[in-house]
């Protein structure tokens, strides 16, 4: 076997380590564990963010590479900011600081790990740094000194061991963390007169002013890659579009992962109810949490032209919200700002930012929009923490979920007895588990109230519900009101989740469905398309409902096709859904493709029950609709 081949290539490489981390473990070993922990998970959020990879962590230390070396250097300035506010918060003794090398040279790469020249420097220009500084190589400098709009110190040539040349050093001196007194010698002409020192005075209060509003700026503004409209997956709407991407937790504490998310979707939810407004779902959206994404890619995957990212600290009481707005189309920035307050003005807060968009892109308002950015659906702040985090398990949509969301909308409900979308959350989870026989005897019984007794529950919340309706109480009475055979209520309830929301996708598929149970499938198409375009990471659920309106106008080919496209893209789709393939399979004249249809894994063992589910739950209103499921199902020998 031949020697292992190793891969080289230029990268940005960024080293840091902390300042004093001996003494501050023997001063107390367990309260720096934990601090190490939450500012290493802070810098490995900011890395990711600015398209880096953690190469490695030992000990104290953190290596970073970058294919951009102003994406490094960035990187290295948010890291050195993020963690200067994190450090005021603690006790000055246990202040945990980071020096950051940075160079840009030759690397050679085994699987992930990353070795040679460009790593050594990068140690070196991190041995020079202070602590909360930044240590460039020459090589970075040259790169990046007119492309950011920061300040440097020359500090002459150093050996680095098995370097043949001396290496250029620079210190970093415009961000928070920088040494004070560095700035002012980098500033101040030298001399003792009168006039030269006042001059330099003159410069450090300039400077100081920059630092000032650097410190207090939401987050460098990242240069970001213009999209190319013509590679856009959707054509831009006819009014502004955007997509909120998942706000980073950068709290440290993956428990908070909740609020973070939270406060994401009620931004996405206010910005929905505006009808000047195209606002991608939650759905597709929050497929980029936790990954490295570039805006112009989001933009093109989604088909919009303003991307808001951001990021949200909860500490004790106080929360600070960083939010920027981004024409991906240039590559601009519209606003950037940081909002700070108390979980008891979160609501205030939230309402800023919303403002603050529909301001910026020059939303026209009506009336009723108004009030709607204004209204809080809760004013106790308890009650939207816990509802939050039932939330959090709703959106997961497993049996198990369901399970552990209920005692959270139920205390949520008990802090705040109005809470209208918590009692609608409570009603969705009851009646789904009654639709899909999750209390079936014999099946789940996740609840323990049997069908009848989760069908009489979800009643009683959405009766609740109905006092103060949210778009989500509108769908479950449109479900609701099809399972009664009320077939018109349920459109009407449908239109109601559209009006509140004409954003939200799951009220176009409500009507949609409502549609397709009324006789009207023809219609359901477009507003199966609406939520499709709406929310276009989501489309399994889209495409099985599209495929069942195409089965009710016979168009069988196409209905197999959208069936099929579904259950590829999630296989775990529930089993008794497979009917409609099969049965159109049948119509195809494919009966042995059918029957296979039937007999795959998952469906044996629910087939006592699809009779129930066919006669009982495919409420059609007109006797052909059902009789072209129910007789295609007789043929095939469910009984």
């Amino acid at each position: 076997m031949g020697p292992k081949t190793l891969t080289r290539r230029l990268s940005a490489i960024l080293s840091a380590d902390v300042e004093g981390y001996s003494r501050l473990m023997r001063d107390d070993e367990e309260a720096t564990v934990r601090t190490i922990t939450t500012h290493r998970n802070a810098m490995t959020h900011i890395i990711q963010q600015y398209r880096g990879r953690v190469v490695d962590s030992p000990g104290d230390n953190i290596l970073a590479e970058f294919s951009s070396v102003v994406d490094a250097v960035n990187c290295g300035v948010e890291i050195q900011r993020e963690l200067a506010e994190r450090n005021e918060e603690l006790p000055e003794n246990r202040r945990m600081q980071f020096r950051i090398g940075i160079n840009l040279g030759d690397v050679l790469e085994e699987g992930d790990r990353i070795y040679g020249d460009g790593v050594n420097i990068a140690a070196r220009m991190e041995s020079l740094a202070e602590a909360g500084g930044i240590c460039i190589s020459g090589t970075v400098y040259d790169a990046i000194e007119n492309k950011i709009g920061l300040e440097y110190e020359y500090l002459g040539e150093h050996e680095v061991k098995n370097i043949d040349k001396p290496i250029r050093a620079y210190r970093v001196l415009s961000f928070p963390g920088a040494a004070a007194h560095r700035v002012v010698r980098a500033k101040r002409i030298v001399g003792r007169t009168w006039r030269k020192s006042l001059i330099a005075l003159i410069c450090l209060l300039i400077l100081i002013a920059a630092v000032g509003i650097w410190h207090f700026y939401p987050r460098s503004k990242k240069l970001v890659e213009p999209t190319d409209v013509r590679k856009m997956a959707y054509p831009l709407p006819d009014k502004p579009s955007i997509a909120v991407l998942p706000f980073v937790n950068m709290g440290g504490d993956p428990d908070q992962e909740y609020f973070a998310d939270g406060i994401t979707e009620d931004l996405i939810t206010d910005l929905s109810q505006m009808s000047g407004l195209f606002v991608i779902a939650r759905n597709s959206t929050f497929v980029y949490k936790g990954r490295p994404t570039k805006i112009s890619r989001v933009a093109e995957d989604l088909g919009v032209r303003y991307v808001l990212e951001g990021s949200i600290r909860k500490s004790g009481e106080k929360v600070r919200i960083n939010a920027q707005l981004i024409d991906a189309t240039t590559g601009g920035h519209v606003w950037a700002k940081r909002y700070d307050g108390t979980l008891d003005n979160v609501f205030g807060l939230q309402d800023n930012i919303t403002h603050k968009i529909v301001a910026a892109l020059a939303v026209k308002l009506l009336a009723d929009e108004k009030e709607k950015i204004a209204r809080n659906e809760t004013d106790n702040i308890e009650a939207y923490d816990a509802f939050l985090k039932g939330w959090a398990h709703y959106r997961r949509w497993t049996p198990k979920d369901f399970r552990e969301a209920i005692p959270y909308f139920e205390r949520a409900i008990e802090l705040d007895p109005n809470y209208g979308r918590a009692y609608a959350a409570l009603a969705s989870i009851y009646l789904e588990t009654w639709e899909r026989q999750w209390d079936w005897p014999g099946a789940l019984g996740i609840l323990g109230l049997g069908s009848h007794g989760c069908f009489m529950r979800a009643e009683t919340y959405l009766k609740e519900a109905m006092k103060n309706p949210t778009s989500l109480a509108h769908e479950v009475a449109s479900k609701r009101y099809i399972h009664m055979l009320y077939h018109e209520k349920a459109i009407d309830e449908a239109e109601r989740a559209i009006a509140l929301d004409p954003n939200d996708a799951d009220g176009y598929a409500a009507m949609a469905e409502a549609l397709i149970y009324a006789g009207r499938p023809e219609e359901a198409v477009d507003y199966i398309k609406k939520a499709m375009r709406l929310d276009p990471n989501n489309l399994a659920n889209y495409l099985y409902t599209l495929g069942v309106a195409h089965f009710g106008m016979e168009q069988f080919k196409k209905a197999a096709a959208c069936l099929e496209r579904a259950f590829k893209l999630n296989p775990k789709m529930g089993s008794l859904k497979r009917a409609y393939l099969a049965v159109a399979y049948l119509n195809l004249g494919q009966k042995e493709k059918a029957k296979a249809e039937l007999n795959k894994p998952g469906i044996s063992e629910v087939k006592e029950i699809y009779d129930y589910w066919v006669r009982s739950r495919a409420r059609y209103k007109n006797p052909e609709d059902r009789a072209r499921l129910t007789e295609g199902l007789s043929e095939l020998g469910v009984k």
